[in-house]
């Protein structure tokens, strides 16, 4: 092979460019991607915190409880079925029976009662609610939705509605 035909062959030597992507492109297209994934990694997080999921809504309007009221012990809390998702029944320090959505407004881990602090408990990000559903601390955005808790003879009865 002459000089002619090794330059034809491995493209043109006076830096002019040659027909497709050339290497550095190639490399710069690589890295967009890599600078994107990282930046959607970092924000998509941020915006969830931001803009938290909605919370579907059960089908249920209300529901009796197994336990008796009396068997509920004062400053205790228990998780219930409310329809498809989890609520939390508490008694309070006072005798107070109420009941709330068991599903943290942050990101829908399920909440629990702490006796030593009386108050609600998300364990995933250390989010706390009082004894009114309200966050007082941590990551959750909103309170928890109050359900009406009525005692019926020797039965709990919880239900949708405005609770007061």
């Amino acid at each position: 092979m002459d000089g002619e035909e090794v330059r034809q062959a491995h493209g043109p030597r006076d830096g002019s460019q040659r027909d497709g992507a050339s290497r550095r492109e190639v490399v710069n297209w690589i890295l967009g991607l890599g600078a994107g994934g990282v930046a959607a990694a970092v924000f998509y997080p941020i915006v969830r915190y931001i803009v938290p999921p909605e919370e579907a809504q059960s089908a249920a309007n209300s529901v009796a409880l197994s336990v008796k009221p009396e068997d509920v012990k004062s400053n205790s809390g228990q998780i219930f079925k409310f329809g498809n998702k989890p609520a939390i029944l508490i008694r309070t320090p006072t005798g107070d029976l109420r009941a709330f959505t068991a599903v943290c407004t942050h990101l829908g881990c399920i909440v629990e009662y702490r006796a030593d602090l009386s108050q609600i408990w998300c364990p995933c990000h250390n989010g706390h609610y009082n004894l009114q559903g309200i966050n007082v601390s941590g990551p959750p955005p909103k309170p928890l939705t109050e359900y009406v808790v009525n005692v019926q003879g020797d039965r709990i009865v919880v239900s949708r509605g405005q609770a007061g």
